[in-house]
């Protein structure tokens, strides 16, 4: 998942060179002072501010048992639920019990794996762009920027925040499964317009130069028509963004990770992960599965613990953001 994850993205930077509730008022971000999103936001200057945070929620019972766990015991700050899957119900019945937790929108508009698939939120005869000859979302990036017009994305995007909203979840922010809406410019404007429309912060990255340096390292053609887009958004942004990479071993991931995030820079960061708990059913679904298992383990590792409190980690969440935000910029 990761590599399809980081294919995706990668895929959807590079094409960047080609009626809906209004519930706040957005203000321009020079009221914020400081050189990272962390310091406007009134974090301390030179320490890591972190979100762990747990993608595919809703995809199946495995996914939602494992996150459940994870933000009812406070090992994590957020995670994000994919609207079109058969399980995100589910996870909002237990969403309304615990209200005070921090649950986002994984917006969605592929269905990658080869038996368990979903269709979209949006009637399909609104949006056959997204349909694949299945009667499915299509496998991949790719396939949605050659198919689908970025009207057809966002009705669908629209339509899962107001399903989310109609199953009583209020959502703390969205992202973007895959990285398709980063497909196309057009599929970009849509994503962050929608965001701000709706006042709910979209995962976006403020690529000052060094982080932009960084992406373009990486492969990443970081275009001037992305960070004028990225420039103009009016919500709060991280200063950087990170996945849990895989590792042969438990140990060996466990290195992996400690090594990420000792190199991470003071601001505001956010590093994604997939938590799944083990059964046969999640086999059948990834290979990716022990992965999975091993990051719905890790974060209630003791050892993992006390290097965060070794490293000095400041942890945050999608809301406190928005309250920070709200109360600096009077919005």
């Amino acid at each position: 998942m990761k590599f399809k994850l980081i294919a995706g993205l990668i895929f959807s930077v590079f094409m960047l060179t080609t009626g809906c509730k209004k519930e706040a008022t957005i203000v321009k971000n020079d009221t914020l002072q400081g050189d990272t999103w962390a310091q406007k936001l009134g974090f301390p200057k030179d320490r890591v501010v972190l979100i762990l945070h747990a993608d595919d929620i809703g995809m199946c019972a495995e996914a939602n048992e494992a996150v459940i766990t994870m933000l009812a015991d406070d090992q994590i700050q957020s995670a994000a639920m994919m609207a079109p899957c058969a399980y995100a119900d589910d996870f909002a019945e237990w969403y309304k019990q615990h209200p005070g937790k921090d649950v986002g929108m994984h917006l969605t508009l592929t269905s990658e794996w080869q038996t368990w698939r979903w269709g979209p939120v949006t009637d399909a005869e609104k949006v056959p762009g997204l349909i694949d000859p299945e009667k499915k979302m299509w496998r991949d990036v790719r396939s949605v920027v050659q198919h689908a017009s970025a009207a057809e994305v966002e009705a669908e995007i629209r339509a899962q925040i107001d399903k989310a909203l109609a199953l009583g979840v209020r959502p703390s922010h969205m992202d973007t499964h895959m990285g398709t809406l980063y497909g196309t410019y057009d599929f970009t404007a849509a994503y962050l317009k929608v965001a701000e429309e709706y006042g709910i912060p979209a995962m976006a990255i403020d690529m000052r130069p060094e982080v932009a340096e960084k992406f373009r390292a990486q492969g990443y053609p970081i275009t001037d028509e992305l960070l004028a887009l990225l420039d103009a958004y009016q919500l709060p942004k991280l200063d950087d963004f990170h996945s849990v990479g895989g590792g042969a071993t438990y140990e060996d991931k466990l290195q992996k990770f400690f090594d990420q995030v000792k190199n991470m820079q003071p601001g505001l960061n956010e590093i994604i992960f997939h938590p799944s708990v083990e059964t046969d059913n999640l086999k059948t679904i990834t290979n990716s599965w022990q992965q999975r298992v091993w990051e719905s383990q890790m974060f209630a590792d003791p050892v993992v613990q006390q290097f965060f409190k070794d490293q000095g980690i400041i942890f945050t969440n999608w809301k406190e953001i928005m309250q920070r935000f709200k109360e600096r910029t009077g919005s």
